[in-house]
């Protein structure tokens, strides 16, 4: 370059080269053009010491240069002549290595972002040699060069790589691995030679998934110009100025040398995945340069290392599982503790653990899951787990499609047999198409995985044809306008929020006079094709949300009613019913319907979702408030609207049924899930007695604070005027025992299948959502569920919880303190109104009821058959009267809203209403749990047991205890004959004023042989509580067990009979 410009322009020609320092390399024209142009020019001679570095006008003359530095090196210049001296430019490799560092540096940007240009010919290029990696055995190690693009605020910003670390696609780092590096990284690069990383493990020890994760911090320097305070430097602060993760491998299995270029990831807390992309997005983010990678060789890894251990194994629990692995082999669901549990998984290790996992059963569906987690990296072992799940059906596979989208972040190559497993399902199935597409949506606000979901969001929308992508656009369409109106009405001021709605779905409508249907994003099945203005409204809460009606496109169909969300995050929603809905099933497979209510919640982005609306149901609060503000106190509100809806007996005892299964489904549900901030704006009842809960923004046992006392205080909510549904009264009866029965049932059933939800949460850790983002979250379902424990040992846990949850007096406070709440932000659109009459009738128009006679009453049968009360009404200021006809259940409304609006009045009760209807039909007859006939004076359900030279018996329920008019309160008490001297005695904690306790309470007689068994009998004494220790029987029952077999559970009820006359202690 130098021999070109001298060339070009020789000093000897002032026409080429005027002699200004700047004259070679720009011309006259130029020159003028560029005059106040400053170059930094060095200057080395023998005359001077160190170099002479100054500034310079880019016109300067060349003898200005050199008396410069004749000025500079001499004190007196009256002996030395100028012209003596030459200017000598020494700047050809200088020159040489700038040209090259700067095409180096082009080549660098070029193959960092696969530009379509190279500075040289691909022919030309250096090609290092292949080697295979198991023969490698050089260190791991790399050089930091530069940090680019830093904020002009940290110039002066002391930057520390404070820690390199080789993970295995985990959040868990290799202990062995974990590298303190202290250098200090400064901009501009530090001069040569830049910090050397080493890590102390050997190249053919790397599996090809492992990944170098890289963090840059800053610790701020002293001000400039000021003295640093004392104590200052141990109090600053270190911060994150982001990191980069980078797989050592491609997926040509070809190791990662030379330079990189790796775009820094800002610093977030609760980010569990991390993206194996450098960040390149954004364009503000810090670039860093690191060189020499292992060396310039590149390295083929064919092979590759699985997972990281398990967090919960010990070092002793390992050892034990890998030498006992041939005998875990009948337990297909041991397969990922075994794996976790080798000890070494270097390549010449990998065939014995291959073999390992030809050699297993197949493993069931939910049992591969946990293979896709980011524990288990190894390529082939993921290739396992998603052939094992390539017969799960279409249904089950749309059950866990959520968790199967967000392990798409724990491959190592975007083309991988997930990716093409769940394209080539959605192929296949339409539902799959429709719900992939809206969870990759959703994911794409993700910013560090969003470049991969890019990617397969583009390829499923290159698959699925045509048509299913025009009906794509058209559901984007209409969330988008959706979203617009929400958005409205929610800045809108109150008085105004219906008009701006009506407004807004205008547009709706408009929509549908382009588009004839659209299926909604919620359901594919659910297809409309216009929407019923007049029959949207909006709900009074923070978020506003929209109650919109659509029309169905069959004509036969009823309209679809849904809420649509905007200003929530409704993920945490979708996957508490996802896990809701699968306990669920599992109920249904074991035989057990648990009649629980089912409906859609769907995040169509960031903070916006459609919600199903489930008919003919009503919150608890309203429920309750039709018996005043205090109603959440009181005990018959829910049988009093049970009642109301399902008037016959038949209906009323159907919706009890209901009612117990379902209340019993949620209890356990919401304790599993640790479901809070529960207040009876979010229970809900539907007429038919199902029970059900919404909106889940708290879960996990991520508690609702007021001040420093949590409001949710019980298990779960179970409330006294649910007891009296239940129990069909306020003391407890048979159907206690039944709801008890079911609620330990369904717990242990869902027992069985820990695995099963602690890898469907397992696998959302890395969805972003706040209150699923580590393992303490996960640990709270394992101790709620107490996988470790017996059925026995749960059933008599489960109860407890029962007793507990229905003794908390903090649950019915919570639900006065909303309802109070809700009555001072209520809207006047909410006062009361009655269903027969819902206009507001006032003084001046209608004038004042004089007089009101019940005068008789007649058979209608329009719209459905009964009787209706025919009213004679006079009122003042009006001529003769007037005669209606009410029924019995408006009158019932009536009274009602009375109640609420005059909660501090003395009212007539409902039994003065009641009154009313007796000559339409008799009272129905009370259940009656006595004794069936002869002695029995009640019935003990037992379930009894041995096992090990151990007999447990577990004294579950009692009913139909006869009492002499006041309650007892009933203890067991047991011996297990023979026993004369009485020294097998066992009892159970006495139950307060009842007839029908339950206790679900265990007792255990130890060192009882088998020969022994079939001569003991076990007799059990219920016995009352009473003063001074005297204690009245009430009943006894001999109960042999002659037939009882080792392993057996003998579960029953076995009558009580009549007590003698004598009283024990």
């Amino acid at each position: 370059m130098l021999d070109v410009l001298r060339s070009a322009y020789p000093s000897s020609d002032r026409s080429k080269n005027s002699g200004f320092v700047w004259s070679p390399s720009v011309g006259p024209e130029e020159l003028q053009q560029g005059l106040g142009v400053s170059v930094k020019v060095t200057v080395i001679s023998d005359h001077v010491r160190e170099p002479l570095t100054f500034t310079c006008d880019g016109s300067s003359m060349v003898d200005l240069l050199i008396y410069q530095t004749l000025c500079y090196a001499n004190e007196d210049l009256d002996h030395i002549d100028v012209d003596h001296y030459l200017l000598k430019v020494c700047g050809q490799k200088v020159v040489e290595k700038l040209t090259a560092a700067i095409l180096d540096l082009v080549e660098l940007y070029c193959s960092t972002f696969n530009a379509n240009f190279h500075t040289t010919v691909q022919s030309n290029r250096h090609t290092a040699p292949t080697q295979e990696a198991g023969l490698v055995t050089n260190v791991l190690s790399f050089s930091v060069y530069a940090a680019h693009q830093c904020v002009f605020s940290l110039c002066c910003i002391s930057q520390g790589l404070k820690y390199n670390s080789l993970s295995h696609n985990a959040p868990t780092l290799f202990p062995f691995l974990f590298f303190y590096a202290p250098y200090i990284l400064l901009y501009p690069p530090l001069p040569p030679p830049p910090p050397r990383v080493c890590f102390p493990v050997q190249i053919n020890q790397l599996p090809r998934e492992t990944q170098l994760t890289v963090t840059l911090y800053a610790s701020a320097l002293p001000p400039p110009g000021g003295a640093e305070e004392k104590g200052s430097k141990q109090r600053r602060s270190i911060d994150s100025l982001g990191w980069v993760t980078m797989p050592l491998f491609n997926f040509r299995h070809i190791l990662t040398c030379g330079r990189k270029l790796l775009g820094l990831w800002p610093s977030t807390p609760g980010s569990n995945a991390r993206s194996s992309s450098p960040n390149f997005s954004q364009p503000d983010s810090v670039i860093l340069q690191v060189t020499g990678l292992v060396s310039l060789t590149r390295t083929l890894y064919f092979s590759s290392l699985a997972p990281l251990c398990l967090s919960r194994l010990t070092p002793e629990d390992k050892r034990l599982l890998w030498e006992k692995r041939s005998f875990c082999q009948s337990e297909s669901g041991a397969l990922p503790l075994v794996l976790a549990s080798a000890p070494r998984w270097e390549w010449a290790c990998l065939s014995d653990i291959y073999a390992l996992l030809r050699q297993w059963a197949c493993l069931n569906h939910h049992d591969a899951l946990g293979l896709l987690h980011a524990t288990f990296p190894d390529q082939e072992l993921r290739r396992t787990a998603v052939q094992w799940m390539d017969s799960i059906s279409d249904p089950e596979l749309l059950d866990f499609l959520p968790q199967l989208v967000q392990a798409l972040k724990y491959e190592c190559y975007l083309d991988s047999p997930l990716v093409r497993f769940l394209l080539r399902r959605a192929i296949g199935d339409m539902r799959i198409a429709h719900y992939l597409f809206w969870l990759l949506k959703d994911t794409l606000q993700d910013s560090q995985f969003s470049g991969r979901y890019q990617h397969l969001l583009a390829g499923l929308l290159c698959c699925v044809g045509r048509g299913l992508r025009e009906e794509f656009d058209r559901q984007c369409w209409l969330v988008t306008i959706l979203a617009k109106v929400a958005q409205s009405v929610r800045d809108a001021s109150p008085s105004s929020r219906q008009a701006i709605l009506r407004e807004g779905l205008e547009e709706v409508k408009q929509f549908f006079s382009v588009s004839s249907s659209c299926r909604l994003p919620l359901n594919p099945g659910m297809l409309v094709k216009a929407i019923n203005i007049q029959s949207c409204s909006y709900f009074n809460s923070n978020a506003v949300p929209l109650k919109l009606s659509f029309q169905n496109l069959d004509p036969r169909g009823d309209n679809i009613n849904v809420i649509f969300k905007s200003g929530d995050d409704l993920r945490q929603d979708m996957l508490t019913l996802q896990i809701i809905r699968i306990m669920n099933k599992i109920w249904i497979q074991e035989g057990l319907d648990m009649r629980m209510v089912i409906f859609r919640c769907f995040s169509t982005g960031r903070g916006r979702g459609m919600v199903e609306m489930i008919p003919q149901a009503e919150t608890l609060r309203k429920i309750q408030g039709e018996h005043g503000v205090t109603g959440s106190f009181k005990d018959r509100p829910l049988a009093d609207w049970l009642q109301k809806h399902n008037p016959t007996e038949d209906e009323y005892e159907k919706a009890v049924e209901n009612f117990i299964y379902s209340c019993a489904g949620c209890c356990v549900a919401t304790y599993i899930l640790g479901i809070c901030d529960r207040h009876n704006d979010n229970i809900m009842l539907k007429t038919s007695g199902h029970m059900f809960h919404i909106d889940f923004g708290k879960f996990l046992g991520h508690a609702q604070m007021f001040g420093n006392i949590k409001r949710d205080r019980a298990p779960f909510v179970f409330t006294s005027d649910m007891a009296y549904v239940i129990n069909g009264g306020d003391k407890p009866s048979s159907r206690f025992h039944d709801f008890v029965d079911l609620c330990c049932e369904a717990y242990n059933l869902i027992r069985k299948h820990a695995h099963l939800f602690l890898n469907l949460l397992g696998l959302m850790l890395s969805c972003g959502i706040p209150e699923l983002s580590d393992l303490d979250d996960l640990k709270y379902v394992y101790d709620a569920l107490r996988p470790h424990e017996s059925e026995a040992d749960a059933t008599m846990y489960f109860t407890r919880l029962i007793e507990s949850s229905l003794g908390s007096v903090a649950t019915k406070l919570n639900f006065f303190i909303h309802n109070l709440a809700q009555m001072k932000f209520a809207s006047s659109e909410e006062r009361p109104v009655l269903s027969f009459a819902p206009r507001v009738y006032t003084l001046k128009t209608d004038r004042l009821i004089r007089n009101l006679f019940v005068c008789r009453h007649i058979r209608t049968y329009s719209p459905s058959k009964g009787y209706a009360f025919v009213v004679k009404v006079e009122r003042e200021g009006q001529q003769g009267s007037v005669l209606v006809q009410r029924s019995f259940e408006e009158f019932y409304e009536l009274h009602s809203k009375l109640r609420l609006i005059f909660p501090s009045s003395k009212l007539p009760s409902s039994k003065h209403i009641l009154c009313l209807s007796l000559c339409l039909s008799p009272p129905p007859p009370e259940i009656c749990w006595g004794p069936v006939s002869g002695k029995v004076v009640g019935e003990v359900k037992l379930s009894i047991s041995y096992k090990s030279d151990k007999l447990f018996i577990m004294v579950m329920h009692i009913r139909g205890l006869v009492s002499d008019g006041t309650d007892p309160d009933p203890y067991v008490k047991l011996y297990l004959l023979p026993d004369p001297q009485k020294t097998g005695k066992r009892k159970t904690k006495a139950a307060r004023r009842t007839c029908n306790p339950t206790y679900n309470e265990m007792l255990v007689y130890d060192r009882i042989p088998r020969g022994d068994l079939q001569q003991r009998v076990i007799h059990l004494r219920v016995l009352g509580e009473g003063a001074f220790w005297e204690n009245t029987l009430l009943g006894e029952a001999f109960i042999p067990l002659k037939t009882l077999t080792a392993g057996q559970c003998w579960a029953d009820w076995h009558q009580l009979g009549t007590p003698s006359t004598d009283s024990t202690r």
